[in-house]
């Protein structure tokens, strides 16, 4: 099998042109650490943005990587480190075919140039799926029983704290 070891420049590309995230760029120069602001589209989190880091491991594409948010965020999949429950980037239900971004743009033919990693636009992709887990919470992929708890309990209160946590943490968005 193929493997490349770090990200592919077209995956980086397609990350920059997804329209959940901005300003996705490596980081310090390294291609293995991405970094960048997630812009929720729901509330209580789609007033401000969220900077993440990517950080893909030695053995890419046949390892996941690693996604951590550094804004703090009051929600029940992330824990105080930043840390975020993502089954799909753990071993058991990794693909080494999943992009960052999932590809399928109108125009790009996705034609794989001499030597690059083979890319299968229909593998769920780690940004998107942490977007999608930041817009709806899911009780199962928990870090935080207490803020889970409370969000099936008492949903006004949750809404109510994680709308305060970030105005007070979150980045300002960008404009459009």
């Amino acid at each position: 099998a193929l493997t490349c070891p770090t990200p592919s420049p077209q995956e980086l590309e397609e990350a920059r042109r997804w329209e959940g995230a901005r300003d996705v760029r490596p980081l310090d120069g390294n291609v293995r650490r991405w970094g960048g602001l997630l812009l929720p589209n729901n509330p209580p989190y789609n007033t401000g943005a969220f900077r993440f880091e990517l950080t893909f491991s030695p053995n890419h594409p046949l390892e996941p990587p690693c996604a951590t948010l550094r804004t703090p965020i009051y929600h029940p999949s992330v824990d105080l480190e930043g840390r975020v429950c993502q089954p799909l980037t753990t071993q058991v239900h990794w693909e080494p075919t999943t992009r960052a971004i999932q590809g399928g743009h109108r125009g790009d033919r996705g034609t794989v140039q001499g030597g690059s990693c083979p890319s299968d636009p229909a593998a769920p992709a780690v940004l998107q799926d942490l977007l999608l887990q930041l817009d709806s919470p899911d009780p199962q992929r928990l870090l935080r029983p207490d803020v889970a708890r409370e969000l099936q309990e008492r949903p006004e209160e949750f809404r109510r704290r994680a709308e305060e946590h970030t105005r007070l943490h979150a980045e300002p968005r960008p404009d459009p």
